[in-house]
């Protein structure tokens, strides 16, 4: 069939109206991850986004790591790992990218987000005009897809903003900020004197690529000639890539939306120069088979527009952990700063400042103060410059996200509208759907009343008991101090021995640490010291500080740097217990390296951070009397990852089918089950160039079987490597026992966080 069109005064593209209960603008991972929360909710959606693939920073577009609460690069925050839809993408990325490939973590975005019913998702769609019905209310959206030459209209009850410039409120007249406050408004200390910028720049990166003879590189024209007007150019090394040259930064002092080709141009400029100085200066004999493999096109942004919420987070809420009763998400990255001229200031490319451990988030900090249908999500909620610092990471920005998305169906479901949701009746909801959906809000326990698990008699077929972790063949030196994170129960501490080897006649320093807060991670208490004259030789260092603790919670066991001294090391790896050395990043810490500057309103405090990774082994002890913190009953804490204890349920190594059994007095009808598996939320898992030594998480239950009476088979898993599994039985099943059997795991103690039971 042949179409023919003869001359007309106008012509306009296609137009489509499309209608939602919620609309998302912007398919970063913020957007992703509350479109899909919203659609497992059980609410309508359409995820719109400008680029052709979905996570925006995370993308195979920038190829910027995902980062969170638990860090690469050194933090005291332990088992902080973002949940929900974010550990999901994470964990499955791992799974599949160990090498951290970001055109398959690309796959992985679409994947999630196209296999749910409820997104309807517009890729190369960018949002051009915003309709109001009222002044404070947006009536819809209008979009522009130059694919396919199509107009959208787009019209819901709620709208979210997760373009990340926050192009929706912008048109909508939402109130907003942009660049930092002085340091009277909120009295915080970090607030950046003028040198230092008021905005973060853009950052753009390369690869490249080995390809086994001699390449010959010729730069464009416009590449940086002068190497030396970049001052931290000696940091250049021939073997980066990616987001490992992240201080390749520009554009702090300028208009970050408006002037984003200006800064572009820029850093093309920069990041071509600094090839070309790797591949022609004669300084990097190594690069000589190296080739430039991909320049990224579009820069990734760090900072634009800040909206203005009902609560906005300072400085102060990050640092002293304040406490808010709508908490419904979490950050933990470091308050963390760079100057405004980026890569041409002589400044330090960057200073963070860290808090003892992880913050609540508060829900009135995710819609506009003055737009009343109107969700925050990403980069762009309610916080000050300063805390921006800290909330912008992605991971951070993720787990916010499923927040909207989840009070977005909530809304729907009640017919509300966000402000109505943060009420104190009304809170316990949300935040309850949240954590029974693998959120993770600290200090918030999930307490369902509806969960049949918690009326159920829980036991185990056995219980791993913490006598020893039996010494190997390997050995590590105490160049830094190192300790052993262990979980304590009420009472008198306990004796640990640890064996060591020494050098020559020496003095081993001891300690036991806690930390001044429940549940925080740095060790900033000292309850107990002791010292050892130790001659050359082997010894067994039983340390016993004679102290009596009032509640339970984790202990530091610390012996104190001596190079003289090396301590043997096991094999044995177990939920819930890390080895941790007494370390520095030098491109961060510098809260932790030194005293801060008056006012500044932190502490410096010493990092202790993971020896587990990659294949991190712990120190050998026996523990006397032995710890038994893994009791059947920890399932149903509400928790699903260590806090003040490790909250699972870990089976002795040698039970040959370690099970857990739930018993009622009456057969009850059970529709969905819930159980949670340790995938080690103390590892980060970074998505991209970062690699990782292991493709599924040694602690995370292989196969498992749940049986109900007289062994009838509820459910027979396939191969699982994911923290979450929801099993939904269809038709349901009465029963009065189940029994979750553990038919596989990978090496490791058969371990389990929690169990939930739910009728029809």
């Amino acid at each position: 069939m042949i179409l023919r069109a003869g001359p007309s005064e106008h012509r306009e593209p296609k137009e489509v109206s499309l209608a939602a209960d919620l609309v998302i603008a912007g398919g970063g991972l913020a957007g992703t991850c509350a479109a899909i929360t919203a659609a497992r909710a059980g609410i309508s959606v359409i995820l719109v986004q400008d680029r052709p693939v979905l996570g925006g920073n995370a993308s195979s577009e920038v190829r910027l790591w995902i980062l969170g609460a638990t860090s690469h690069m050194g933090n005291n925050n332990r088992w902080a790992r973002e949940g929900g839809v974010v550990d999901e993408i994470l964990v499955e990325n791992l799974y599949r990218n160990p090498e951290g490939n970001a055109v398959i973590l690309d796959s992985i975005l679409l994947e999630k987000a196209v296999s749910e019913p409820n997104i309807r998702l517009l890729l190369n769609t960018a949002v051009i005009s915003v309709e109001k019905d009222v002044i404070d209310s947006i009536s819809g959206i209008t979009a522009f897809c130059s694919q396919n030459s199509t107009r959208y209209t787009l019209n819901a009850p709620l709208f979210c903003d997760a373009t990340g410039d926050g192009l929706v409120g912008f048109l909508a007249g939402a109130a907003f900020r942009m660049g930092a406050e002085s340091r009277g408004e909120f009295g915080e200390g970090f607030a950046p004197p003028a040198e230092y910028g008021e905005l973060l720049g853009h950052s753009l990166y390369f690869y490249s690529k080995d390809v086994g003879h001699p390449v010959k590189y010729v730069a464009p024209a416009f590449a940086l000639q002068d190497i030396t007007a970049i001052p931290h150019y000696r940091q250049i090394r021939a073997g980066d890539s990616g987001c490992r040259f992240w201080w390749l930064e520009y554009g702090g002092l300028m208009d970050t939306v408006h002037d984003t080709e200006t800064i572009k141009w820029e850093l093309w400029k920069v990041a071509y120069g600094v090839w070309n100085y790797i591949k022609n200066s004669g300084r990097f004999p190594e690069a000589e088979n190296l080739t430039l493999e991909w320049m990224g096109t579009i820069p990734g942004k760090r900072e634009s527009r800040r909206f203005e919420g009902d609560v906005m987070l300072c400085q102060q809420d990050v640092v002293e952990q304040r406490l808010w009763h709508d908490a419904v998400s979490f950050g933990g990255w470091a308050m963390d700063l760079h100057p405004g001229a980026g890569v041409f200031s002589p400044l330090s490319s960057c200073t963070q400042w860290h808090s003892k451990a992880v913050y609540q988030i508060p829900y009135r900090s995710m819609y506009s103060r003055n737009i009343s249908n109107l969700f925050l999500a990403g980069r762009i909620t309610s916080v000050s410059h300063v805390a921006f610092g800290s909330t912008r990471v992605m991971a951070t920005c993720a787990e916010s996200a499923q927040a909207v998305g989840m009070a977005a169906a909530l809304c729907r479901r009640h017919g509300l509208k966000p402000r109505d949701l943060a009420t104190l009746d009304r809170i316990p909801e949300l935040q309850r759907e949240l954590l029974k959906s693998g959120q993770y809000i600290p200090g918030f326990p999930l307490e369902d009343p509806v969960d049949l698990a918690r009326t159920a008699v829980v036991s185990a077929s056995s219980c791993f008991v913490l006598d020893k972790l039996a010494a190997g063949e390997s050995k590590i030196d105490l160049g830094s101090s190192r300790a052993m994170l262990l979980p304590l129960g009420r009472g008198r501490v306990p004796a640990v021995t640890f064996f060591v080897e020494v050098t020559q006649p020496t003095t081993l320093e001891t300690e036991l640490r806690i930390a001044g807060k429940l549940g925080n991670f740095t060790p900033d208490v000292t309850l107990g010291t002791q010292s050892f004259q130790l001659s050359a030789g082997k010894h067994e260092v039983r340390v016993d500080f004679s102290v009596t603790l009032d509640q339970p919670q984790y202990a530091f066991f610390c012996l104190l740097r001596n190079p003289a001294v090396s301590v043997l090391q096991s094999e044995q790896r177990v939920t819930g217990i890390l080895s941790l050395s007494q370390s520095m990043n030098a491109a961060v810490a510098k809260g932790a390296r030194q005293e801060p500057p008056e006012g500044i309103g932190v502490e410096s405090f010493e990092f202790w951070l993971p020896s587990r990774r990659p294949g991190g082994k712990n120190l050998a002890i026996i523990v006397e009397p032995p710890l038994m913190p893994f009791s059947p009953e920890s399932v149903a804490s509400g928790i699903g990852r260590p806090v003040a204890m490790p909250n699972a349920w870990v089976a002795d190594p040698n039970d040959p089918l370690p099970t857990l059994t739930l018993s009622w007095a009456e057969p009850q009808s059970l529709a969905r089950i819930d159980l949670v598996f340790d995938t080690d939320f103390d590892h980060p898992l970074e998505s991209v160039l970062m690699g990782h030594p292991e493709r599924e998480i040694p602690f995370c239950v292989k196969r498992y079987r749940i049986t109900g009476d007289c062994g009838a088979i509820v459910f027979e898993s396939g191969e699982n490597h994911q923290s979450r599994n929801t099993i939904r039985l269809e038709p349901m099943v009465r029963t009065s026992t189940l029994r979750i059997e553990v038919v596989e795991t990978r090496g490791l103690p058969a371990a389990l966080f929690e169990v939930h039971c739910y009728g029809g």
